[in-house]
């Protein structure tokens, strides 16, 4: 019983780790465009929005097509003070 709730312990502390969490302070515009994703891709969502998810949940993943029609999924995460991205073609 005491070894069960020690390997809880740990998977919870591991899933707790693993989520993202809001930034310490709040991300500018500044800061999103200095990423380039509105560069190399045409995103739907307004750079507004995509903040406001980011202040608030520490990350977020849209949708953009680059130049050459290719489908991507942008992952963006709040790393300190700091954006970094990601992109995974769909």
């Amino acid at each position: 019983m005491q070894r069960l709730r020690c390997v809880a312990g740990l998977l919870l502390m591991i899933l707790v780790a693993g989520c993202s969490l809001p930034p310490e302070r709040p991300f500018t515009r500044q800061d999103l465009f200095k990423t380039n994703i509105f560069s190399l891709f045409t995103i739907k969502e307004s750079p507004d929005s995509i903040l406001a998810v980011i202040n608030q949940e520490g990350e977020v993943v849209v949708e953009g097509v680059d130049k050459n029609k290719k489908a991507y999924f942008v992952k963006i995460v709040s790393k300190g003070k700091e954006l970094k991205t990601t992109y995974v073609e769909k």
